[in-house]
C-alpha cells in the first residue's frame, strides 16, 4: 500500500532549530518543492545553498500484522536526514536516486508516549532536514553548468508493507535480432528485517492487454535477500521500438504467514546493438538516433516539477520527433523513465561525476553508491541502453590535483563495475578524450558554429572524430538563443569566425568576453541564426550512413550558476523551448525533418517587427515535412515550392519577396499525399532607419484572466524603434500588483537583454492600483500607473 505525501507540509530554510517543533517561521508547501524555486534565477542573489526544514503529520494505521511501515523518497536534495518527532531514523547522501526510511520502531515508540497523546492527538510528527550546501567530497561539483538544488523536490510516499516484502524485481528481457526467440529472467531482493525463512512466489508475465502469457508458482527459501524466480524462454514477442513501444508487465507477488505483497514492473523486448564503426541498430535495423537532453528545472518550481509537467515535457520531445535522449546529468525521476519507455524514447542516463576532478575515498563511495542506485533502479526499463560514468571529466577546478592517471584508473573501475551490475547496456561518457578508450561509446566535444569554428564544418569535424573511436555518438550540439530575438541578417558573426577544421568547446569558450572569436560570443544569440546552424546539421546527417546519431543540448532551457551575464541572467539558453515549454522556432526545424505527421510552419511567429529598405527582397522560410508548399503574401500565391532536404535553408521552401511598409500577411498551404496543412503569419514592415536609442515607450499589451503583460521598447530621438536594440533593461512594481519575474524566461523576468529593442513583463493584479517602472541604463526611466 502507497500513500502519495503530496499535501500540505510546513517548510523553513536557513536554520538549524535545536528540535524541529520549535521555529515558528515555518511557511505552507505541498510537495514535491524546491527550496531554490525561484532564487536559482533572481538577477541579483547567489542562489541558496544550506540546509532546509520540513514537517508533517502522519496518520498512521499500517493494515499488516507485524508490517513495516516506510517512507519512500523519489529523490531529495543533496543530504537528507529523516526524524520521527526528535529521534532521527536514517540519512541518505545524494540528491538523485531512490531510497527508503523505515520508521516503524520509531513510529511505535512515539505513540506509547504522552507527547503522541497529549499534543498530538495520535498523530506522528515527521521532520526532514535536506541540504544542498557545497561539499568538495560530493558530487556533482558546484562547477556544474546547472544548480545543485536543496529540497524535496520529488515525491515522497508513505508505503505500508508486510514483514516480509519485495523491495526490487530485476527482470531481464532480451530477444535475438530475428526477434522470434526471447528471454525473461527474474530475481528479486526482498525486504525481510524479521528473517521470515519461507513463502511461496507467483511470477506472471501479463501483455499489453493484461491477458496472462506464462506464471509459475513456486516454494522460496528467503534467505540471503535476492532469489532467482523464473527463466523462461519465449517465442515470438512482440518487440520494443521506438515506433510501437510494447511493453509487457511482469508481475512477482510473495504469500507468507505475514501476508501477500505484490509488485509489478514493465519490460519490454527488444534488442540493440552498436556497429563497431558504423551505426546504430535496433531489432536488426539500422536507427538514426535523434535525440535531446533533459535537466529537471521548470520555470517557478525550479527542480520539483509535478507528474503533469514530466508528461507534458517527454510527450513534446516526442512531438518533435525525438527517439533517444540523454539525461544530463544525473539519475533522474522515475516518471520520465517510465515515459521513455511508454513513448519510445531511448535513454542515456548517467551519474553525476561532473566537471572538477576527483576526490577522496568519501568522493569515490558516493559515486559506487550512486552508480549501484541508478542501475538497480532503472535496470528493467526497456528504454535504457547506455550507463554513463561521467561528463566533462578533464574539467578541473575542485582540488588542488588534478592527476589524470587517478581519474582514468577510477574511470576503469567505475566502467568494469557498470559490466558486472549489467552486462546488456553499454557505458560511455562525454569529452574527456584521456578516458575515451575505457568506456563502450565516447562523445567527444563536437560544437561546430557555436563555440568553435563555422557550422558548415559539421559533418568534416565528426568525420575526423568518429574514425578516432570503436563506437561514436555525437551528444551536446547547438547554441543559445535569446527567444524573441530574431535577425535579418542571422550569419554575419560568420563572417568574423575563421573556419578552424575542429570544433571541440575549450576553458573559457562560454564566457561572453574575452579569447578567441566565436559565435557564442560575437553572434547576435537570435533564433534566427540557431535555425540555419541546426537546420545545416539535420540536412548533414541524412548524409551520413555511419553516423549513430546525435542529441542536440538541450531540450528546454535551463538554470545555471555559472553564466550570471546571459541575457537572461543564469539561464543556459540552448533549449528548443523556453522554461516554461514555450516554443521557440527551432523546434520546427526538428519537427520538419524527425517527424512523418505533416506539418509546416512560417519562421517567424514571435517576430512582430521586420525591417529593410522598400523593394528590397526579403526572404520567407518555411519548415515542413510535406512534399511542397505554396505560399501567399497578402492574399497573392508567390508560387509552389517542392522539398528537398538537402536545398538549405528550410529544404528549399523558402521565398524572396518584396513586402509592403506596415502590415503583411503571410500563408502557407503545404501538401503530402492527400494531406494538407496551413500555416500563416502576420507582421510589421518597417523601413524607416533608426539612429541611437534615446528613449523607452512603456505600454500595457494585453489584460487577460487577471494578468496583464507590458511591453517596454527602445526607440531613437524621431520615436523610430530601434529593432536591433539590445538594452539591459530592468522592470519593478509599486503597489498592490505582484511582478511574475525570476521565470528564466523572455517574458518572465525582471531583469535581461532586450530582442529587437523589446522586453516584455507580466503582472498579477489585485483590486488596487500599481505602478511598473521600466529602467535601462543611459535611457530616462519610463512609468504606467493602473
Amino acid at each position: 500500500m502507497r500513500q502519495d505525501l503530496g499535501g500540505i507540509w510546513e517548510a523553513v530554510r536557513g536554520v538549524e532549530p535545536g528540535s524541529p517543533e520549535s521555529v515558528p517561521l515555518w511557511e505552507n508547501v505541498t510537495l514535491p518543492h524546491c527550496v531554490n524555486a525561484v532564487d536559482g534565477v533572481h538577477p541579483d542573489l547567489n542562489y541558496y545553498q544550506g540546509p532546509s526544514w520540513y514537517r508533517t503529520r502522519l496518520k498512521v494505521s499500517n493494515p499488516y500484522e507485524n508490517g513495516r511501515t516506510l517512507l519512500h523518497f523519489e529523490g531529495a536534495g543533496q543530504k537528507t536526514s529523516v526524524f520521527v518527532y526528535t529521534t532521527e531514523v536514517k540519512t541518505h547522501v545524494g540528491g538523485y536516486d531512490e531510497w527508503t526510511a523505515d520508521i516503524t520502531e520509531a513510529v511505535e515508540a512515539f505513540k506509547k508516549t504522552d507527547i503522541c497523546r497529549e499534543l498530538f492527538n495520535g498523530e506522528v510528527p515527521v521532520s526532514i532536514r535536506t541540504d544542498n550546501s557545497r561539499d568538495l567530497e560530493m558530487i556533482p561539483s558546484d562547477l556544474s553548468d546547472f544548480n545543485i538544488y536543496g529540497g524535496l523536490y520529488r515525491y515522497v510516499n508513505l508505503v505500508y508493507a508486510p514483514a516480509l516484502s519485495i523491495e526490487k524485481v530485476f527482470a531481464f528481457a532480451e530477444v535475438d535480432k530475428t526477434g522470434k526467440n526471447a528471454r525473461l529472467q527474474v530475481k528479486a531482493r526482498f525486504y525481510n528485517p524479521d528473517q521470515v525463512s519461507s513463502a511461496e512466489a507467483e511470477v506472471k508475465l501479463l501483455d499489453q492487454m493484461g491477458r496472462i502469457v506464462r506464471k509459475e508458482r513456486l516454494k522460496v527459501n528467503i534467505e540471503g535477500g535476492s532469489l532467482s524466480l523464473t527463466d523462461w524462454r519465449l517465442k515470438n514477442p512482440l518487440i520494443w521500438s521506438t515506433d510501437r513501444p510494447v511493453l509487457y508487465t511482469v508481475e512477482v507477488s510473495i504469500h507468507s504467514s505475514n501476508g501477500e505483497y505484490k509488485h509489478a514492473e514493465k519490460v519490454g523486448f527488444r534488442h540493440f546493438e552498436f556497429i563497431e564503426k558504423g551505426p546504430f541498430m535496433l531489432n536488426g535495423k539500422r536507427l538514426l538516433l535523434k535525440g535531446t537532453h533533459r535537466h529537471e528545472d521548470h520555470a517557478g518550481v525550479a527542480a520539483a516539477m509535478t507528474e503533469d509537467m514530466i508528461r507534458t515535457e517527454m510527450k513534446m520531445m516526442k512531438d518533435m520527433g525525438v527517439n533517444f535522449i540523454r539525461l544530463g546529468h544525473y539519475q533522474q525521476s522515475r516518471i520520465a523513465l517510465d515515459l521513455c519507455d511508454s513513448l519510445g524514447i531511448l535513454v542515456w542516463e548517467e551519474i553525476p561525476w561532473c566537471r572538477g576532478g576527483l576526490g577522496g575515498d568519501v568522493y569515490k563511495e558516493q559515486a559506487r553508491r550512486m552508480l549501484t542506485n541508478m542501475i538497480e533502479q532503472h535496470y528493467n526499463h526497456p528504454s535504457i541502453i547506455i550507463w554513463g560514468l561521467g561528463n566533462e571529466n578533464d574539467w578541473p577546478g575542485d582540488f588542488s590535483q588534478f592527476d589524470k592517471e587517478k581519474i582514468r584508473a577510477f574511470m576503469k573501475e567505475l566502467n568494469d563495475f557498470s559490466h558486472k551490475l549489467d552486462n546488456s547496456r553499454k557505458t560511455a561518457i562525454r569529452r574527456c578524450d584521456f578516458c575515451s578508450d575505457i568506456v563502450d561509446v565516447y562523445s567527444p566535444s563536437i560544437w561546430a558554429g557555436w563555440y568553435r569554428g563555422v557550422y558548415t564544418e559539421y559533418k568534416k569535424v565528426s568525420e575526423a572524430e568518429f574514425k578516432k573511436y570503436k563506437h561514436f555518438l555525437h551528444v551536446e550540439w547547438g547554441g543559445d538563443s535569446h527567444a524573441r530575438r530574431h535577425s535579418e541578417n542571422p550569419d554575419n558573426a560568420l563572417m568574423k569566425v575563421q573556419a578552424a577544421g575542429e570544433a571541440d568547446e575549450r576553458a573559457g569558450d562560454a564566457s561572453l568576453y574575452g579569447g578567441s572569436t566565436r559565435v557564442s560570443k560575437d553572434g547576435d544569440w537570435s533564433e534566427s541564426y540557431i535555425c540555419n546552424l541546426v537546420d545545416w546539421h539535420l540536412k548533414e546527417q541524412e548524409t551520413m550512413p555511419w553516423l549513430t546519431g546525435t542529441a542536440q543540448w538541450p531540450f528546454k532551457d535551463f538554470s545555471t550558476p555559472v553564466r550570471p551575464d546571459n541575457p537572461v541572467p543564469y539561464m543556459n539558453q540552448k533549449g528548443v523551448v523556453e522554461r516554461d515549454f514555450t516554443k521557440k522556432e527551432v523546434f520546427y526545424v526538428y519537427q520538419s525533418y524527425w517527424t512523418d505527421k505533416p506539418m509546416a510552419h512560417i519562421y517567424g511567429h514571435s517576430w512582430p517587427v521586420r525591417w529593410g529598405e522598400a523593394g528590397e527582397d526579403k526572404m520567407i522560410k518555411v519548415y515542413s515535412n510535406c512534399d511542397e508548399a505554396e505560399l501567399f503574401l497578402n492574399g497573392k500565391s508567390q508560387g509552389v515550392k517542392k522539398r528537398n532536404s538537402q536545398d538549405f535553408p528550410a529544404a528549399g521552401l523558402r521565398w524572396n519577396l518584396k513586402f509592403i511598409a506596415g502590415e503583411n500577411h503571410v500563408r502557407v498551404v503545404a501538401r503530402k499525399g492527400k494531406v494538407t496543412v496551413e500555416d500563416s503569419i502576420r507582421f510589421q514592415y518597417q523601413t524607416a532607419k533608426w539612429s541611437a536609442p534615446a528613449r523607452m515607450t512603456l505600454t500595457k499589451i494585453e489584460d487577460k484572466d487577471g494578468i496583464q503583460t507590458f511591453e517596454a521598447k527602445i526607440v531613437d530621438e524621431n520615436n523610430v524603434p530601434c529593432l536591433d536594440a539590445r538594452n539591459w533593461v530592468r522592470f519593478s512594481l509599486a503597489g498592490d500588483g505582484e511582478l511574475i519575474e525570476h521565470q528564466g524566461t523572455s517574458w518572465g523576468s525582471s531583469f535581461l537583454q532586450m530582442y529587437n529593442g523589446r522586453a516584455i513583463i507580466r503582472v498579477k493584479s489585485t483590486k488596487g492600483g500599481y505602478v511598473v517602472v521600466a529602467k535601462s541604463e543611459g535611457i530616462p526611466t519610463v512609468s504606467i500607473n493602473l
